[in-house]
């Protein structure tokens, strides 16, 4: 018997998004470029469905990539990982993903990554790549700035080891099994966009190092149901309400010096942002209330202070990545949100015009600033900033951009309309502009959105339609596929894999509409600002309104009796409310890691919008779903993995508990195993399948 060829079929979207990890596989990520701008280090693995990421130099003169450092030819022993809490997450990123994240000396001539809890460096010059030996457990190493040594955390030790492997020491040891040096506290990685804790000083002798004592939080304990063999693990975790992390500042000589940096704790709790540059060692702290931030300046002789600068707001002082920092000059480049505008400030001067919003700051070379910014809030563009020149645009095309600068070179990220993933272009001043290769996947599908401004406010709005559709076919069901909560947005002319699940989803039948309202980034202080002391009414009513208001704008199009809603996380709590508060608008919701009771979310993040719960217990109240459980009567399906240690599983356990309480039926699917965002591939694929099938039925009854 003859067999012809055999052919896979090809992949639906919930399979290559999960296989793929949302498009990122094979896309060049995390790039850095050399002092003379001649080299361009960078993250990518070998295909858009290989997960080990390695480690890639770019010649900017003759465009030639070399792979410089493959995990999979490194013989990585992955059975030394450390096992404590603080580097659990780093530890789960390294058994999956390769090399997830390097650092380089000044010159961008030496690498240091950890890899399977190893040390190792990698010569861009020479593309030599060799194990430093450290006794394993190495997390975060970074060379210091000249390129002579790596400082690097174990086992909550903060340690020093020479480039050629020798003189391998600790700077300071935890006193406690819950202290530990040098690594970020979950409030910071999670609320503060910073992940670091230990910092350089420019001629490699010093650093400014983060004690983090987790003694004062409260301890929580997460069981695994699905494995009752295995331990409850237990966490420390800051509930709003509760203590925080002890943190303190020190300054560490690699001869073994010892300099405390004091500060006043109760008026300044968080620790938000930290550096050493040409002008000394700083750091950015934040009262508890977060209406106050100042920026300090550190003596490194005695770590005594000096304020250089201080911010307060009556809401709360909205933290930008990459803030603050200085320039070669010493100038201080920070933020303020002055009218309804964030502007950039150079020493509290603003030097961006009205309604352009700063988003970040990407980086300073010498005296030049690049960041991001945008009078339109579905848009994010590249601007450099200089006393020379001010402020001048880099990216034109409506999308999303991002990139980094040095030395005359720009590497430069552009997601755009019409294209199906992200461009990476470098350009460097007086050569020919050259493209990163891209080895991700191309979508299955190409997402249609239709991008809207509906209503008195404005609301950015997204509409998908299933392909092929014609008005002569009659009204469609309605999904709404928000996120609609401070932490991001969802309509973009970049576009990106969410556009690609809301597209999957009109094409089995639905009109999918994606909306932005109020509190969402990007659209000015008053905008985020509005959900303060109330994270559910604004959000909830403007995806009313936008609903309506898209009806009116295409008559016959949308069925208003038919509508559901899905979510994640804040999108998930979003969900929920809605058939909750409003069963008169939505006829079934699927609400996935949502935070039901905010008195179970960290401090930082929560106390933000609503204050402490002590003194402001009637906003938790207000914005809790628990006591609306007695009033349902919709469909709804709540999803949670039971690993998330950042939307607790008792939120959805609780809502179910209150559920039953009051006789009212409603599905729960608990995923064994899953963190905060489902990483195994059957479940990630089979997920949307899931909340598919519960749409389909629920609305067909609606």
């Amino acid at each position: 018997m003859t067999h012809g060829p055999v052919h896979e079929r090809p992949p639906t979207l919930p399979r290559q998004l999960a296989r793929t990890r949302r498009f990122t596989l094979g896309a060049p990520a995390r790039p850095t470029i050399s002092a003379d701008g001649r080299t361009v280090l960078f993250l990518r693995s070998r295909s858009g469905d290989d997960p080990v990421s390695c480690l890639w130099t770019l010649d900017t003169g003759s465009g030639e990539e070399h792979l410089l450092a493959d995990p999979a030819a490194l013989g990585v022993d992955e059975s030394d990982l450390p096992d404590a809490e603080r580097v659990r997450r780093e530890r789960a990123r390294v058994l999956t993903g390769g090399i997830t994240a390097y650092a380089t000396d000044t010159a961008g001539r030496l690498a240091a990554f950890a890899l399977g809890g190893t040390l190792w460096l990698a010569d861009t010059g020479t593309r030599e790549v060799r194990p430093v030996p450290t006794g394993g457990g190495v997390y975060d190493p970074r060379p210091d700035p000249t390129g002579r040594r790596i400082a690097y955390v174990r086992a909550g030790a903060l340690r020093v080891v020479e480039a050629d492997g020798t003189g391998d020491r600790a700077l300071a040891e935890p006193e406690h099994p819950e202290v530990g040096y040098g690594v970020a506290e979950h409030v910071a990685a999670e609320s503060m966009h910073r992940s670091r804790a230990h910092w350089w000083s420019p001629d490699g002798t010093r650093l400014l190092v983060a004690r983090v004592d987790e003694r004062p939080l409260r301890r929580l304990h997460l069981a695994d149901p699905s494995d009752p063999a295995s331990p409850p693990r237990t966490i420390r975790y800051p509930l709003a309400g509760t203590a925080n992390a002890d943190v303190s500042l020190l300054l560490l000589g690699i001869d073994g010096s010892r300099t405390d940096v004091p500060r006043d704790g109760a008026a300044s709790e968080y620790l938000t942002a930290a550096g050493w540059d040409g002008h000394g060692p700083f750091a950015a702290v934040q009262s508890r209330d977060q209406r106050t931030v100042r920026t300090l300046a550190i003596d490194p002789a005695d770590g005594s202070t000096q304020v250089l600068a201080e911010r307060h707001d009556e809401h709360w002082v909205e933290l930008v990545p990459g803030l603050p920092v200085r320039t070669a000059s010493g100038r201080l480049i920070d933020a303020a949100d002055i009218g309804d505008t964030r502007h950039l400030t150079v020493d509290g001067r603003p030097v961006t015009p009205p309604g352009r919003q700063l988003h970040a700051v990407l980086g300073v070379d010498g005296d030049e600033v690049l960041l991001t910014a945008s009078e339109e809030p579905v848009e994010s563009h590249l601007w450099v900033w200089s006393p020379a020149t001010g402020a001048l645009p880099l990216s034109d095309e409506a999308g999303a951009h991002t990139g980094v600068r040095r030395a005359g070179t720009l590497v430069h990220t552009a997601r755009t309309p019409g294209t199906p993933g992200p461009v990476t272009t470098v350009r460097r001043d007086g050569h020919p502009a050259l493209t990163i290769a891209s080895r991700a996947q191309t979508p299955v599908l190409t997402a249609r959105p239709e991008l809207l401004r509906l209503g008195p406010r404005e609301l950015r709005a997204a509409l998908f339609l299933p392909a092929g559709h014609r008005p002569a076919d009659g009204p469609l069901p309605v999904l709404l596929d928000p996120y609609g909560g401070p932490a991001g947005t969802k309509v973009s002319a970049g576009g990106g894999w969410p556009d690609l699940v809301s597209q999957w989803f009109a094409d089995q039948g639905y009109a999918v509409l994606v909306v932005d309202g109020r509190g969402t980034p990007g659209r000015g202080p008053r905008w985020e600002k509005s959900v303060f002391a109330d994270v559910a009414t604004p959000a909830l009513d403007d995806q009313v309104e936008a609903l309506h208001e898209a009806a009116g704008a295409r008559p016959g199009l949308l069925d208003l009796d038919r509508v559901g809603i899905r979510g994640w996380s804040y999108g998930g709590f979003l969900a929920a409310l809605a058939v909750l508060r409003r069963p008169d608008v939505f006829h079934a919701a699927v609400a996935g890691a949502a935070p039901t009771d905010h008195r179970l979310y960290d401090t930082h993040w929560k106390e933000r919008f609503l204050g402490h719960p002590d003194e402001h217990p009637d906003r938790y109240d207000a914005c809790s779903l628990l006591p609306d459980a007695p009033g349902l009567r919709r469909p709804l399906l709540l999803i949670h993995g039971l690993a998330d240690d950042n939307v607790l599983p008792a939120h959805t356990l609780r809502l179910s508990a209150a559920l039953l309480a009051a006789g009212r039926p409603h599905e729960v699917l608990p995923l064994g195993g899953t963190a905060h965002s489902p990483s195994d591939e059957t479940v990630s694929e089979n997920l949307l399948h899931h909340q598919l099938d519960f749409l389909k039925r629920s609305l067909k009854r609606a």
